[in-house]
């Protein structure tokens, strides 16, 4: 099949404080304020190549509203959408246009996740102020010192983890690069996928809940592990409080952090990992102890990141497994 996604362009999310958000993505976070409609704010970071990466807007709590990804084609747009309608037997609608993009198609995955292709969109021109002095960056570097480059990938917490990544697979030509099983059974609890070189542009957790379509986390990307570990520092000098992390994640190998915003969504910031070329590639079933979540295999993660958005009944396992209580229900239903 040809190469029809081409990667993440733009993550569109809702927020029950968008103002508060949108402070804290420019004063805390160092991203730019590109455009705004109304109660609707339009983000950049200082490497985006296009005009935006991060949408906030209203919402009656924290959701993922969208997640857009660019196709490697006009056509390859057109074909993909086709093969959402025959192959994975879902229906979405065309928009005309949208800010700073051309016609896009949006539709539901089987899961209930939210997801926008499109192809034309505007590359950014920096005014002169913006301008970088290399002329392979989209602006210069920011001042700011916890800055991320660019937007990286979002993980969404799905009710089938396999399903989730064999869909996507098979209709859109995601890479399914690894997955992490439970120790005593053969329950898939998380997966990464790829549309390029990436050890992962999409994620999913396992989803106890009854609500489709949650996300569990949004992600940056720094170039150096030290520019993480100096977010982690700043973000504790400002009052925001680190969930997880820094440490190195064993799938990928990319070094992470945790921490949330104020309408309570996750965001996290990463670094390093590895890059994969492998045409064929055949993905990996990790275990826990393996040290799918911490590559160094000697810190738990706090429950807290079991927590996705929005809010509903029930909990996520995630790439370390799952706490004893939610490992035997798990078990039950597996049996």
């Amino acid at each position: 099949m040809t190469t029809l996604l081409s990667h993440l362009a733009y993550l569109e999310i809702g927020s029950p404080v968008p103002a508060d958000s949108v402070a804290f993505y420019t004063e805390k976070f160092g991203m730019r304020v590109a455009d705004r409609e109304g109660d609707t704010y339009y983000l950049r970071s200082w490497g985006d190549y296009y005009r935006y990466s991060l949408v906030v807007g209203p919402a009656p709590e924290a959701v993922l509203k969208t997640m857009a990804w660019r196709t490697s084609s006009a056509e390859a747009l057109h074909d993909a959408v086709r093969r959402i309608e025959t192959v994975g037997g879902v229906s979405g609608s065309w928009s005309e246009s949208g800010p700073g993009h051309g016609r896009s198609y949006r539709f539901e995955g089987p899961l209930g996740h939210p997801m926008t292709l499109l192809w034309e969109i505007d590359e950014y021109d920096a005014d002169p102020g913006h301008r970088s002095v290399f002329p392979d960056r989209p602006e210069k570097r920011s001042l700011h010192a916890a800055a991320p480059r660019f937007l990286d990938h979002v993980t969404v917490a799905a009710s089938d983890v396999r399903r989730f990544a064999e869909w996507y697979c098979e209709v859109l030509g995601f890479r399914i690069m690894a997955y992490t099983d439970l120790e005593e059974a053969p329950v898939t609890v998380f997966s990464v996928l790829t549309t390029n070189e990436k050890s992962h542009d999409l994620g999913i957790v396992l989803d106890t809940s009854a609500a489709p379509g949650r996300v569990h986390h949004i992600a940056f990307w720094v170039d150096h592990p030290e520019d993480l570990t100096r977010t982690a520092d700043l973000m504790i000098e400002n009052g925001v409080r680190i969930e997880y992390g820094p440490a190195i994640h064993g799938i990928g190998e990319q070094h992470y952090l945790y921490f949330r915003e104020p309408s309570t969504l996750r965001v996290e910031v990463n670094s390093g990992g590895y890059r994969n070329y492998v045409p064929d590639w055949r993905p990996r079933t990790w275990k826990p102890s393996a040290g799918s979540n911490n590559f160094f295999r000697n810190w738990d993660m706090p429950d807290s990141m079991m927590e996705a958005f929005p809010a509903a009944e029930g909990r996520t396992a995630t790439e370390q497994g799952a706490p004893p209580q939610l490992e035997q229900e798990l078990l039950n239903v597996a049996i």
